[in-house]
């Protein structure tokens, strides 16, 4: 409850309402017909005013150019060939008829451009969300959920169309309708509106909260029902733990519990609703008598005319309806206020500077890479040093392997090259150029990455190898699956290159998946390949065909390989021992292998232990 309350607040604030107002932009294109639409609904607001008087009218006929805007009515219908010959009544009644058409005119006409207008400033709002969202840093993936940015593109803008098409709309329909019926009841007897707004709009005002309440306890009830209900699917779901340790009595007084606590908070609802009826009844209706009432003095002492008073009573409603209408439509604003604020602070974020309107330019790199005293720690957890003063160089089309224990600072040497993240200190190189002066689209380009755990897209087989080059030939794709030893798995299937994986590639075995990923890479051609523990999660036989395929695609380029098993980068050019964040040895195979004392040494002497225990 306290982090609802703070949440409201943040929604009501003024910096809030700034950046809200944002949103607007979206309409600019747009503008003359939102400004038209909202004219249609004033207009719309004003009909439905004239329309509730003419309907009271019909309770106590009068005559026609007595009411406010008699006059102009009357010579409305004369102007379409309607008189007096028909009295009373059957002007009252030909004038109804005729705003009814116009005003389901209007609707017609607000409603749709209304949604033209909102749908086209959602179209950009979509695109522009999820083009800032997909351009933003690692670092801000790794501060949020990924079902809550899912929300903002989805839900969220959701409630922004209707706050724009519904909410508003309505809050400035009710506005118009309180002010001018407010007008035109004062036209019948300032006094009578007094009485009015001192009683009936109270009432109704109040009514709303306390519809809320109630509306909140009913919420309350249901969520009690739901933890009964979770209570029933734990203990069914669960029932050989139940059986195994004779829980039943325990399993069934957590019950008890549960429906007491949904007996109780109904029964306060039953309660709180038998109050809000009382008060209906009593309060409501006794407002709207005190009107009465002292509309019938007024009458009496000759104040007003008597056959005004159900027309004023017809537009009191309306009135009061609008007032309690308005409290709502406020609450939704409150609300949207803050769903807006989300949206558009995601907007005013700073990205990474990538074009999605232009390709990359032509930056090419050779293999190069340079690594000086470079120091790092993620913005979430500055107290804790990942690399201390790691130096190290690659030459073009070498092949480095990076060896060390989990948390030694190997995957994020590898975020840092492909530039997910900035060091703090120290410089990264390629070909002698600091990565900054590189546009980051052209440097990344020139890249493939091959991650321990591959998830691919939910396509098919087809789509996910041409993602490392979308404008593939059919010739080049199964040139590249050939290549990383997937092209026999593939065929195997009826459908073969259109295979659909499933979501995240579920239908794939895990080297069938590894081998997707590497042909991904091949087609990609990089300059510069990065394997984080390409195989560590495979099994043998699926490991040997891996590995070939990794093999046959590290030749003449550049490799940074990230491995647990030794066994697997034995001919590396050079071997990086990482440890604490700090380079602590490097070489070849041989030469680490050859310090009694290294860490290398150590860590493959306690690798072919394992191996042995194993086997």
């Amino acid at each position: 409850m306290e982090k609802d309350e703070k949440k409201e607040k943040k929604k009501i604030s003024k910096e809030a309402l700034k950046r809200s107002w944002g949103v607007f932009k979206y309409l600019k294109k747009d503008k003359y017909l939102f400004l038209l639409g909202n004219l249609l609904l004033v207009v719309s607001g004003l009909l439905v005013i004239v329309i509730t008087a003419l309907l009271g009218r019909l309770v106590t006929p009068v005559e026609q150019s007595a009411m406010p805007g008699g006059k102009f009515m009357t010579n409305a219908l004369h102007a379409i060939g309607v008189d007096e010959s028909l009295g009373d009544t059957g002007m009252t009644l030909a004038a109804l008829v005729a705003l009814l058409i116009i005003q389901g005119i209007f609707s017609f006409f607000r409603v749709y451009i209304f949604a033209y207008v909102t749908e086209n400033a959602m179209f950009e709002l979509r695109k522009d969300a999820f083009s800032t969202i997909i351009r933003m840093p690692m670092q801000f993936f790794n501060e949020r959920r990924v079902g809550d940015l899912a929300s903002r593109l989805s839900s969220d803008i959701s409630t922004i169309q209707e706050t724009l098409t519904v909410t508003l709309a309505e809050f400035l329909r009710q506005t118009v309708i309180i002010l001018v019926g407010i007008g035109w009841l004062i036209s019948y007897s300032y006094k009578l509106t007094l009485v009015m707004l001192l009683t009936l709009p109270v009432m109704i005002v109040v009514m709303v909260l306390f519809g809320k309440f109630i509306r909140k306890l009913g919420k309350e009830t249901q969520d009690k029902v739901a933890e009964s209900g979770v209570i029933v699917n734990e203990s069914l779901t669960g029932i050989v733990n139940v059986k195994s340790f004779t829980s039943e009595r325990f399993e069934a007084n957590r019950f008890v519990i549960g429906i007491q606590a949904i007996r109780k908070v109904a029964m306060k609802g039953a309660i709180w609703r038998g109050v809000f009826g009382t008060f209906i009844i009593i309060f409501l209706f006794g407002a709207l008598g005190i009107v009465m009432g002292v509309g019938a003095y007024l009458r009496d002492q000759g104040e007003i005319p008597g056959n005004v008073i159900s027309e004023f009573v017809f537009v009191t409603g309306l009135v009061a309806g609008s007032i309690g209408g308005l409290a709502a439509q406020m609450g939704s604003l409150s609300r949207s206020i803050g769903v807006i604020e989300s949206v558009m602070e995601i907007l005013s974020m700073k990205t990474e500077e990538i074009s999605l309107e232009t390709a990359p330019k032509e930056d090419m790199i050779h293999g190069n890479v340079n690594f000086k005293d470079v120091e790092f720690h993620y913005a979430s957890r500055p107290d804790i040093q990942v690399l201390k003063k790691v130096s190290f160089e690659v030459k073009a089309g070498q092949q480095i392997a990076l060896v060390g224990s989990s948390g030694s600072g190997k995957s994020t040497i590898a975020s840092l090259l492909q530039k997910f993240y900035e060091p703090i200190a120290g410089s990264i190189q390629f070909d002698g150029r600091d990565a900054s002066t590189f546009e980051l689209s052209a440097l990344r380009s020139q890249m493939a990455y091959v991650p321990q755990e591959v998830i691919l897209f939910g396509g098919t087989i087809r789509e996910n190898i041409a993602y490392g080059k979308p404008n593939a030939s059919e010739a080049e794709i199964i040139s590249a699956a050939k290549k990383a030893n997937a092209l026999q798995f593939i065929e195997s299937f009826p459908d073969g290159l259109n295979t659909v994986v499933g979501e995240r590639g579920i239908q794939l075995s895990g080297g069938q998946r590894q081998r997707i990923a590497i042909a991904r890479a091949v087609l990609r051609n990089p300059t510069i390949l990065i394997l984080d523990e390409a195989t560590s999660a495979l099994d043998s036989e699926s490991e040997k065909l891996v590995q070939a395929a990794l093999d046959d695609l590290m030749k003449d380029r550049t490799s940074i390989v990230i491995a647990h098993r030794l066994s697997t980068i034995i001919a590396a050019d050079k071997i990086i021992v990482l440890e604490g964040g700090r380079v602590v040895e490097s070489g070849t195979h041989q030469e680490l292998i050859a310090n009694a004392d290294g860490v290398y040494k150590r860590l493959s002497e306690i690798q072919f232990k394992t191996e042995v225990d194993l086997g």
